[in-house]
């Protein structure tokens, strides 16, 4: 099974973490910066935490305003996600994550989507365009 998936870099750097999946869509505003937990209700996440993990999902959403202040409250809690993973990158998230230096990544190969799985360990080095599955 492939462990080595090309991917194309939105916001420089290179971290190791575990993976938490969504598959909506999220907004960091509607994400408690005491815990990293996903307070919007009805969200897929909901009550889980984004903190230090690999956030793996479709887009982001909710205005400037909003989904920066949100990712910058979590980065001053020490609960930002470690990296983003997006699918349909914003401009507003996108720009979020080049200011607060969290690295984020899109253009994905497909298969990646259909091997990882919430809990596995991958590194995400988007100054070389990869993600590497470390353990699953």
């Amino acid at each position: 099974m492939k462990d080595k998936f090309l991917c194309h870099k939105l916001s420089e750097g290179v971290v190791e973490g575990e993976v938490l999946i969504s598959q909506d869509d999220i907004c960091y505003y509607l994400v408690d910066p005491e815990t990293g937990n996903v307070i919007e209700n009805g969200h897929d996440i909901e009550g889980q935490s984004v903190s230090q993990k690999i956030v793996v999902f479709p887009s982001g959403k909710g205005s400037s305003v909003v989904q920066a202040d949100g990712l910058y409250q979590l980065l001053m809690k020490n609960n930002a996600p470690k990296a983003m993973v997006i699918k349909n990158p914003d401009t507003v998230l996108v720009t979020s994550g080049i200011i607060m230096e969290v690295p984020m990544v899109d253009k994905v190969e497909e298969q990646f989507y259909q091997r990882i799985k919430n809990g596995d360990i991958v590194r995400v080095d988007a100054n070389n365009g990869e993600i590497i599955v470390v353990r699953n």
